[in-house]
């Protein structure tokens, strides 16, 4: 179990976070370690995530930019749910930042 969180404003303290590298090109600021996560990722313009394939529940809102997959581009505000044992790769043109939530961890096939 853990705390409760809670962080105003959020799009405007992203600066404030600790971030750490996750993969080339992309940032991370864990919220939530653990089964399920949550975090903050930071992509840098032109970043991506491989394709993988899913064993839990992804949900994601993008905060800050566009994040693209196979299906399309997502701009700032957008919501995604990718279900379990769905596959994509994920990338962003322009850089953005998106709030996740990984039920369970992903399956890199690449």
């Amino acid at each position: 179990m853990f705390e409760p969180l809670v962080i105003s404003d959020l799009p405007r303290r992203f600066a404030d976070l600790p971030f750490k590298p996750f993969r080339d090109g992309v940032d991370i600021h864990y919220m939530k370690q653990g089964t399920p996560a949550v975090a903050l990722l930071r992509y840098a313009p032109g970043a991506r995530v491989p394709m993988h394939r899913h064993t839990g529940l992804e949900t994601i809102l993008v905060l800050e930019g566009a994040q693209s997959d196979e299906r399309g581009t997502y701009p700032e505000g957008s919501f995604v749910l990718n279900p379990e044992g769905s596959a994509h790769s994920v990338w962003s043109d322009t850089g953005c930042v998106v709030l996740i939530q990984w039920e369970r961890t992903v399956e890199i096939l690449e």
